[in-house]
């Protein structure tokens, strides 16, 4: 047994995994349909309005609403409820569609999906999680209706999947997990971070392209000049492993 058990240990993977698994968060991220009784507004500009519905919480679950000229209306990506919402979003018109864009991201989609009468929206590829969804479920094709943001596979195994909405005419991204700027996500001074399971393995491919804001799942955005800061996160990752099993080992034993 002890061999065994000093090869697993050694493994920085598996030890990122023990600890991201076996994370104590401060406030308690619950799945489903869970409501916030209070919100911040953390993004507000014409074509997007972003909200945190539960500040409090260690993982700062973020989410967006992106407006489509076409339609004068909302699709919301990876949405939390939260007492206020509607009363927030109506006066940019009606919701379209709610879309997942993470597997593991169905927060509240069901409830508010169905709230204000519209399907649930998600790639063509991630079909697998539509037996969890309780209403009409739609497939995306490359486009997010008008918006002009283009969605992109960025993980699609059995463990986690997840699509990338980019739009090219401003440099605006929205990466739903693989980056955040949550603590949780940061080594350090880190301003933005790679996901702890990805630290190892980190989304080179997010730095193909300029990103000027960046929105992400998970804590605040980047409102400008987001490509240097993601960037050295990307190219870092590895190199702050180390920092990150310390930071979440110190959480853990607190």
């Amino acid at each position: 047994m002890a061999g065994p058990l000093r090869s697993h240990w050694s493994d920085p993977f598996v030890v990122a995994r023990i600890l991201f698994l076996s994370a104590d968060p401060t406030i308690a991220v619950t799945p489903g349909d869970t409501t916030g009784t209070s919100f911040d507004v953390i993004h507000r500009q014409d074509d997007a309005i972003g909200w945190m519905a539960v500040p409090e919480e260690t993982m700062k679950r973020a989410s967006y609403a992106l407006t489509d000229p076409d339609r004068d209306g909302l699709w919301l990506v990876d949405p939390v409820d939260c007492d206020g919402l509607d009363e927030l979003l109506r006066p940019r018109g009606p919701v379209l569609g709610v879309v997942i864009a993470l597997d593991r991201h169905k927060r509240d989609a069901v409830a508010i999906a169905s709230r204000h009468d519209v399907p649930i929206y998600r790639p063509t590829w991630m079909q697998s999680i539509d037996d969890a969804l309780d209403g009409p479920v739609r497939a995306l094709g490359g486009e997010l209706g008008a918006t002009g943001f283009e969605l992109s596979k960025r993980i699609d195994n059995r463990f986690w999947k997840e699509v990338v909405l980019y739009r090219p005419s401003d440099a605006t991204a929205y990466v739903p997990e693989s980056v955040g700027t949550a603590a949780y996500f940061c080594v350090g001074d880190e301003p933005v971070g790679v996901h702890p399971m990805l630290r190892l393995t980190p989304p080179t491919e997010l730095t193909d392209r300029p990103v000027d804001r960046l929105f992400m799942g998970h804590g605040h955005p980047i409102e400008t000049d987001a490509t240097e800061p993601l960037g050295s996160a990307i190219e870092t990752a590895r190199k702050r492993f180390p920092g990150l099993l310390k930071q979440l080992l110190s959480s853990r034993l607190k």
